[in-house]
């Protein structure tokens, strides 16, 4: 057993606090504390610096809070802003804030602190993952102390939801070039401090506006990469709970032990073979579309002991505007063959796979593999870390292909992106969108959101595999967690321990 430390910290408020660094071995034992495992590392704690989900998980709303807060139904609702109102031409949101909300390190909340951090968001120079979502905007106003009023170019009927994101997370001038190593933000609870490659660790800040409703004085996330391992950490009580559980094929193990709930539920997180299209061979629609038909979904959803929902477009089928475009590209080797031939590859060609390091997309990789093969693409898989794959995949677009899940709601918007690393330009999906955005009929949205899937599931910009499930493993006298995942996020403030 490690040694038992203790040192004195202070408090991010100024306040001194006694915090114990304990071995993983008495991590999950007291009643006030919570030590949650996690698959992924995240790069940085700022979600405004790189789009990672993991740094959202741990850090939104825990953290940063936004205007709106997104519950576990995927309702938005009040969050730094009791209350809006919106203009008839849905051009003007005005928002009134809470007052006496104070930062981690005592510094007040104020309309100029939001014009601020909103203002970062959509300026001209702004490298935010999630720019694209506030271009609308025209301009933030401090009206007065506690009156933030937004005027867009055009209305977007996405704006209340995508406010209420991780990515709008409200940040103080003072601590905003930091957060990425020392997050500080309004939220319940307060960074203490990160072991690189190991946890990351926060205590509840007692200058929260409802403190008394937060029950956990100490949360520490922990990272277990490998899905044995994790299974391992449950029984060894050296974790209390994984929200994203990443071994399917030993759920039913976790299912026989009378210590443990499993509750399966659903993810936005499409699961996809992500694929660019900016590259030769595969800029070319017919090579595309004969490795469409040469996916089985069937298998890969096997591969996840069955856990998984499949999907024909980037969609999640739990909303009520999906379509099932499954049957665009049937599972057709032959087809899939002659298609590559009338491309001029009739005998097929070599292709890299780069792995991000998670269970789902492992597994489905070495699927995917055999599956390309039949139709002569002969796949070579490179496994690469979180940070290279962030860092060669996503921001260099440096790939083939690679297999990853989209875990953000309404993320159809990432097709309509330039220079997003899909490399897909479709003039006629931008239109689109831009319907989809500006229309503040919900019914018409929806409609819309139907031609959007059509059209990339046309274009087979990616292979859409499945629906991933949302595995959460957790002890039973806890309480609180969320069995659905509208947002990443691991939202704590209703998670206690029985009595």
């Amino acid at each position: 057993m490690e040694a038992l430390h203790r040192r004195r910290l202070l408090g991010a408020a100024g306040a001194v606090a006694t915090v114990g660094l304990f071995g993983p071995d008495v991590w999950a034992q007291a009643k006030d504390r919570l030590v949650i495992g996690m698959s992924l590392e995240p790069p940085v704690l700022d979600p405004t610096k790189n789009a990672a989900a993991a740094i959202r998980e741990l850090t939104c709303p825990s953290v940063y809070e936004s205007l709106g807060r997104i519950d576990r139904t995927g309702a938005v609702g009040p969050g730094l802003a009791a209350s809006w109102t919106v203009s008839t031409d849905g051009k003007e949101y005005t928002f009134k804030l809470r007052s006496g909300v104070k930062f981690h390190d005592g510094e007040a909340l104020d309309a100029s602190v939001v014009k601020f951090s909103l203002d970062r968001l959509f300026a001209p120079g702004s490298t935010v993952p999630a720019k694209s979502l506030y271009t609308d905007i025209g301009k933030v106003e401090a009206v007065d102390s506690t009156t933030v009023k937004i005027t867009l170019k055009s209305p977007n009927s996405y704006l209340l939801y995508n406010l209420s994101l991780g990515d709008a997370g409200i940040m103080h001038p003072k601590s905003a070039a930091t957060n990425d190593k020392h997050p500080v933000g309004t939220g319940p609870f307060v960074f203490q401090g990160r072991k690189e490659g190991d946890s990351v660790s926060f205590a509840k800040f007692s200058g929260y506006r409802d403190a008394a409703a937060i029950k956990l004085n100490s949360v520490i996330f922990k990272v277990v990469k490998d899905p044995s391992a994790q299974v391992n950490a449950l029984l060894a009580g050296d974790v209390d709970t994984f929200p994203g559980f990443q071994a399917p094929e030993l759920v039913a193990r976790l299912r026989k032990d009378a210590r443990f709930a499993v509750v399966v539920g659903t993810t936005e997180g499409e699961v996809i073979l992500a694929t660019n299209n900016g590259k030769k061979p595969f800029n070319d629609l017919k090579v595309r579309q004969a490795m469409a038909h040469a996916i089985n979904r069937k298998d890969l959803i096997e591969a996840e002991s069955g856990f998984g929902t499949p999907i024909g477009s980037h969609f999640p089928p739990h909303n009520k505007a999906y379509i099932d475009l499954t049957g665009t590209y049937p599972f057709d080797i032959a087809k899939g063959k002659a298609l590559l031939a009338e491309a001029g590859y009739p005998n097929g060609f070599d292709a890299s796979l780069k792995l991000p390091p998670v269970g789902y997309a492992q597994r489905a990789g070495e699927v995917l593999a055999s599956q390309l093969g039949k139709i002569g693409i002969k796949v070579a898989i490179t496994q690469l870390q979180w940070p290279q794959w962030l860092s060669e995949v996503f921001k260099e677009h440096n790939y083939d292909l690679t297999v990853v899940a989209h875990t953000e709601a309404n993320d159809l918007d990432r097709y309509a992106r330039d220079g997003y690393y899909w490399n897909y330009n479709s003039p006629a999906f931008k239109a689109k969108w831009r319907e989809v955005v500006e229309a503040t009929d919900f019914a018409r949205r929806d409609e819309l959101l139907k031609e959007c899937q059509r059209i990339i599931a046309r274009d087979a910009v990616n292979g859409f595999l499945y629906q991933l499930a949302k595995i959460g493993v957790w002890k039973k006298e806890l309480v609180g967690m969320w069995e659905n995942s509208p947002t990443p996020s691991v939202d704590l403030t209703g998670v206690h321990w029985k009595a």
